[in-house]
């Protein structure tokens, strides 16, 4: 189960924003009701939250594997669709929430069983932790969201997105990347790496939703700039799942 692959935010970036927000299906300039804002955004991503936190505590209750593929696919070719049609979005995004959730209900139980009852509220208060903790660092301006930056912390989440695949893959060949999926030091090391960039994608996330509003983009950004928060949220808290299980091993 550990194995899973969980990958990181691939879809929200501010090329992206800026197309949306020069749609040619608007022939004038988007009015305040009409365009995105943070509010809005916020509201969606709590609303997101909610449903997947439904369909999570159904699979956690009544776990099985079927409920498990279902939500990792399910969830996967919502992601595929948002990045190609984001004007769909209001209706993407809680797809996304309700498929999630049956993925996550389903991990968590597993690492509850495999591990130690308390792993799974340690993963969420950890998770919640590092969205307050980046949000603080991102309003203090300790960390400015450049060009730059934004590249590089792009360019770290497709790294590991592909070492995660070239594992599932291997995984079928009886081949396992070393260290990847292990305890001890460098186990863990790679662990820590991994939730350091998740947590840098907070950042883009945060940026994003004050550029959505600064680009005026349309309305429907909003769900997906709510779904792209929410991917990197799931995306730490399963990261923070193998990390307390890697501590537990040693």
């Amino acid at each position: 189960m550990a194995k899973f692959i969980e990958p990181g935010n691939p879809i929200f970036n501010e090329s992206r924003l800026k197309k949306q927000s020069q749609n040619p299906s608007y022939s004038g300039p988007i009015i305040r009701d009409e365009a995105m804002t943070i509010n809005g955004a916020v509201n969606k991503t709590i609303f997101l939250f909610s449903l997947m936190m439904i369909t999570t505590a159904i699979s956690f209750v009544m776990p099985t594997m079927f409920l498990l593929y279902v939500g990792a696919i399910g969830g996967l070719i919502a992601v595929i669709v948002a990045v190609f049609k984001p004007q769909w979005s209001p209706t993407i995004a809680p797809g996304y929430a309700l498929f999630e959730g049956l993925f996550l209900g389903t991990v968590s139980i597993f690492f509850m069983n495999q591990f130690y009852d308390g792993i799974v509220y340690q993963a969420v208060g950890l998770t919640m932790g590092t969205l307050l903790t980046m949000l603080l660092v991102y309003k203090s301006g300790l960390i400015k969201v450049t060009q730059k930056f934004r590249m590089g912390v792009v360019m770290a989440t497709g790294a590991i997105f592909l070492v995660y695949m070239f594992s599932w893959i291997g995984s079928f060949f009886g081949f396992q990347l070393p260290y990847l999926h292990e305890g001890g030091i460098m186990g863990i090391g790679i662990s820590l790496v991994i939730i350091g960039v998740a947590a840098l994608n907070l950042l883009l996330d945060f940026d994003l939703f004050e550029k959505g509003e600064e680009y005026q983009a349309p309305k429907y950004m909003e769900w997906y700039a709510a779904m792209s928060l929410l991917i990197t949220l799931v995306w730490l808290y399963v990261e923070f799942l193998r990390l307390l299980s890697k501590l537990n091993r040693d």
